[in-house]
Order: structure tokens, then sequence, then C-alpha cells
């Protein structure tokens, strides 16, 4: 059975050496302020649907079969998870789906897994068009494929994130995501043919807004920008956060996790 956490509640490792893996791990599904924090999560694995009583006077639910994620949030909002270690997991590191929105992924730290980070259930589900997620110092390497992350629909603000050499993408789209990379520091393999931080499942990428803005880049990285949309207003006073200039970034996430 997989770890679920109910509403207004925080998972803390509280500076000790928690594991969790080796089986269904963490899912938020329909919750609200919940934070995740100091974990090593990994070598997560699949798992069948089962019902579960998520809070005592209530009818039990049915928890659908899980893929191997790391972290799944699902219709829930005002998420934070935040100074973990994640690897090496059956499906994604992080999905955020199914209409989940104001969610913060920070100070983590990702490595040797292929799709990492989803945020969308599909491009089909329109309801993820409201989607905001924040994804910010995090330290992404060594040994990652793609998903750094990959956007469905909605806004994203990618920011001082440090990224290692990638095997085939940092940034993807597929469904017209807003996407927002603020000093940023990629540093490109050595591959001439997978140089570019972006891919788009969608050729026509001129009708989406995908800026770069004092991002860094090294050994011939390159973001392809799309300039058509509207960005998203700014944060409110209680959101908002300094961005720093990309070449900060590799001291600012020297102590990620």
């Amino acid at each position: 059975m997989p770890p679920i956490s109910t509403s207004h509640k925080t998972i803390d490792a509280k500076s000790s050496n928690v594991h969790i893996g080796n089986g269904p791990c963490i899912i938020l599904l329909n919750v609200s302020n919940v934070i995740i924090h100091g974990l090593n999560i990994h070598n997560c694995q699949p798992s069948k649907s089962c019902m579960i009583l998520l809070s005592e006077g209530t009818q039990a639910e049915e928890i659908e079969t899980q893929d191997g994620d790391g972290i799944s949030v699902r219709n829930s909002r005002d998420i934070w998870i935040d100074h973990n270690t994640l690897f090496n997991c059956s499906d994604g590191l992080v999905d955020v789906t199914l209409a989940s929105s104001s969610v913060s992924i920070s100070n983590n730290r990702f490595s040797y897994h292929d799709k990492v980070m989803l945020l969308g259930h599909s491009d089909d589900y329109t309801a993820d068009k409201a989607m905001k997620v924040t994804v910010a110092f995090n330290h992404f390497g060594p040994g990652l494929i793609e998903r750094m992350p990959k956007c469905r629909h909605g806004y994203v603000h990618v920011a001082n994130n440090n990224y290692e050499p990638w095997g085939i993408y940092v940034i993807g789209g597929s469904a017209g995501p807003v996407i927002r990379s603020e000093g940023n520091h990629f540093v490109a393999p050595d591959e001439e043919y997978k140089k570019q931080v972006t891919w788009r499942e969608n050729p026509n990428r001129n009708s989406w807004l995908w800026k770069s803005v004092r991002d860094t880049f090294a050994n011939g990285a390159f973001f392809l920008l799309s300039s058509k949309g509207k960005e998203v207003p700014n944060y409110n006073s209680q959101q908002n956060f300094k961005v720093f200039s990309g070449t900060l970034v590799p001291i600012l996430t020297r102590t990620t996790v």
C-alpha cells in the first residue's frame, strides 16, 4: 500500500536518514497544504489498486494502480516538495497531474533516472491549463535523460536550477504551456545533437511562450525561444522570491540536500 497523506500535513525527516522506496511511494490525492521535506525517495515500484480509509468516519476511497512514481501529486494544491533526494524509480521521480496547482519543487537533488518530472495529466486534459508550478534551486544530475520538467499545460517557472549534462533534453512541452526559464545554469553534454535545452512535441512552437531570462549556458547549450502568448501574472507578496543570475547557481545549489 502506498504512503498517502491527508491535507494540512508535513512529512519531514527532521535531519534523520529516512528512506522511502522498494515499493509504492508517496501519493498526494485530493489534498492541500502538504509539505514533503528531507526524504530519500528511490526504487519506487508500481502497485495494484486498493481501497483506503483516508480518515476516521469517512468512506474508503479507491486508489488506482500506481506507475511507480517517487511523488505523485493529483488534484491537489498548495504543495511544497523541498530538500529531498530522488533517484531510480520505475516511472517518474515527481508527477504533478489532474488540475493540481500552486506546487513548489525546490532544493531537491535528482539523479540517475530517465523521465524525471511530468507536469500535466495528458494533452487532452485541459483542466491542467490552470496549473501553476515553480521548480527552483534544484540540482539535476548526474545520470538524467529528459523531463526536467516536461510540461503539458499551464504556467511553469523554472528558476535557479543547476543542470548537469543530460541525455536527451531538459525542458519539454507538448500542449502549449507557458514556461519562464530564469537564472538557470545549463551544462550541455558533449554530443553536438544534444546541445539544445528545449524540446517540443508540437512543432507549432511559435504559438507558445517560452522565455529564457538570465540563464547561463556552458559547453554549447542553447535555449530555443517561443515568443507568442501571454505570461500569467506575477507571484503575490506571499509567493514572491528572489531569482539570481544563472552565474550564481553552482554556488546556490552546492549544498542542495
